[in-house]
């Protein structure tokens, strides 16, 4: 969500980790998988509108996932920076100890303008890793650039050795490409560049048990959780939020590419102690459960009190004056407030209380129509701009227990499939209380979204290969092929509303990706889409043979530092 915070949200970890080495494989999925709805009982959220229309689209092929057949190659090409390609005021010294080569590059001014391009050589379609040797007195901030598109960015270390920086699994394609480093913040001395073949294998793992978290889950959560496991890294879900009841968004996408999405997000709100908006997205969300898709839902908080605000800055609000050690969780209203009255919790924590009950009253509705859900709160913890992620760690741990325990325990809430998005390790609360683990991930306009590995990876390391890995927010369709490629294949995706998808005029905007990015994505073999969802729940049998066995070895995810 991005009404106030800008760039790339992802995990608080390294800037740069690894991808996987996938050998040349393909998904394929049949094109008379189609069933569901028809579309036109979904536009505008009411399925006995008599004036609604379908909308006619154009057709497409379905696009088989493919990218170059990967050969494992040894290699240990070592590039001296000092033959590349500088820009104008770099210069070659060798007053420094323990360089390689002739010298070493220096005299970056630090504002990002000059760069060092190497000519490099990959003897065949494999991931490699590439290692740059730096020094440098500050800390400074290196971009690096794939033949102009950019892959990563890292900081270097302040203590004037040279150092190792490794970026773990970028896929090159035989022959020559170009590399580039720019630098920020302070100069640096670039000693060289060492391309290696990646070696690093089998730590991504699509062997998620699929076990709910609530011991006590009815069975369609079990069903659920059931079809996202057994089709974990065979199919990305595709998935949209949307900005309101009339389901806009989705009818754009039918409009651009003949799909819809399975997954329908939408955020629940509440202004203060008023809860009635979420009531009509509670609606809306078991009309798109009729239509046979799935419910995704979050909760855009906002805290109790005076100046309610899911902001830090715009509240007064602060959680860790609503902690308390007594167990809460399953006690009635009548005996918390009793509490209350006695001076024995604060008015913050009773007022998360009431907010908590509130919320899962409106969830209750979706539990007795027998409807699960993906369910989402306390999203983006690791950062501060939300009331939640701004106090200390364990004040957010404390509150992710109290909702999970009073939702699951006290309420009965047993259709909730429960989403952590802490987003770094310091946040990740106790593994028995969620079953998928997602991040969100925004890139600046016209960037291409690629598969983004580094952090499907990186978050696989902090949960464990027991949990579904998603993709629960991001500015664009993350590229499909590039995603089976680098084995960053995940459960799902959901696109944020507004400017990453439509214009102002409503009409499908390209900003943040292509047309034909999006009609490739709904159409590709490797995403799923409502039609092919429901075929495959009516009839799980006929899609048994349709997809490849992936065969995956992961490398590490994690930058190392070697100091030499």
């Amino acid at each position: 969500m991005k009404n106030k915070k800008t760039a790339v949200i992802s995990l608080m970890l390294s800037a740069v980790m690894a991808v996987t080495a996938l050998t040349g494989c393909e998904t394929v999925k049949k094109s008379d998988l189609t069933g569901g709805s028809d579309p036109q009982s979904i536009f505008g959220g009411n399925s006995n509108d008599k004036d609604s229309t379908t909308i006619p689209v154009d057709s497409y092929p379905d696009y088989p996932v493919s990218f170059p057949a990967i050969e494992q190659t040894d290699t240990g090409d070592v590039y001296e920076a000092e033959n590349g390609s500088l820009s104008e005021g770099l210069t070659t010294s060798s007053e420094r100890t323990n360089f390689s080569g002739n010298g070493y590059v220096t005299g970056f001014s630090g504002d990002g303008s000059e760069t060092v391009v190497f000519d490099v050589e990959a003897p065949s379609n494999q991931h490699y890793d590439m290692t740059f040797c730096i020094a440098s007195d500050e800390i400074a901030k290196c971009t690096v650039y794939l033949n102009e598109s950019e892959i990563s960015h890292f900081e270097t270390t302040s203590d004037g050795a040279f150092t190792k920086i490794t970026l773990y699994g970028v896929f090159l394609v035989v022959g020559s490409s170009e590399v580039k480093i720019t630098v920020s913040d302070a100069d640096i001395c670039l000693d060289y560049l060492k391309l290696t073949n990646n070696t690093s294998l089998s730590e991504v793992s699509y062997e998620a048990d699929g076990q709910l978290s609530n011991v006590n889950a009815g069975e369609s959560a079990k069903e659920l959780m059931s079809f996202l496991t057994e089709n974990y890294g065979d199919y990305i879900i595709a998935g949209q939020y949307v900005s309101g009841t009339e389901n806009k968004e989705l009818e754009l996408i039918y409009r651009t590419t003949g799909k819809l999405p399975v997954i329908r997000f939408d955020a629940l709100e509440n202004c203060g102690d008023n809860f009635d908006e979420s009531f009509k997205k509670i609606d809306a969300s078991a009309q798109w459960h009729r239509n046979g898709g799935i419910v995704g839902l979050m909760w855009y908080w906002e805290s109790p009190g005076e100046n309610p605000s899911v902001y830090a800055e715009d509240t007064d609000f602060r959680l860790s004056d609503a902690v308390t050690d007594i167990n809460i969780a399953q006690l009635s209203q009548e005996e918390i407030r009793g509490l209350y009255g006695e001076g024995k919790i604060s008015e913050q924590c009773y007022g998360l209380i009431l907010d908590i009950d509130n919320m899962s009253g409106q969830l209750l509705s979706l539990k007795n129509k027998g409807i699960p859900v993906l369910w989402r709160p306390l999203h983006e913890a690791s950062g501060d701009w939300f009331w939640w992620g701004a106090s200390d760690i364990e004040d957010y741990k404390w509150l992710w227990e109290l909702m999970y325990e009073r939702m699951t325990e006290y309420f009965g809430l047993d259709n909730l499939i429960w989403i952590w998005n802490g987003q770094s390790a310091d946040t990740l609360v106790d593994k028995d209380t969620f079953d998928i683990a997602c991040v969100d991930i925004y890139l600046s306009e016209g960037k291409e979204f690629k598969s983004r590995y580094e952090q499907f990876a990186s978050l696989q390391r902090i949960v464990g290969t027991d949990k579904l890995i998603a993709l629960s927010e991001c500015s664009s369709v993350p590229d499909i092929d590039a995603c089976f490629r680098d084995n960053a294949v995940w459960s799902f995706f959901g696109v944020w509303y507004g400017k990453y998808l439509m214009t102002s005029e409503g009409e499908y905007s390209e900003k943040y990706a292509l047309k034909d990015s999006l009609i490739r994505a709904y159409n590709s073999s490797g995403v799923l889409t409502l039609d092919e969802y429901t075929a495959m729940k009516e009839n799980p049998e006929s899609v048994q043979d349709n997809t490849e066995e992936n065969t995956a070895e992961a490398s590490e995810a994690e930058t190392s530092e070697e100091t030499e």
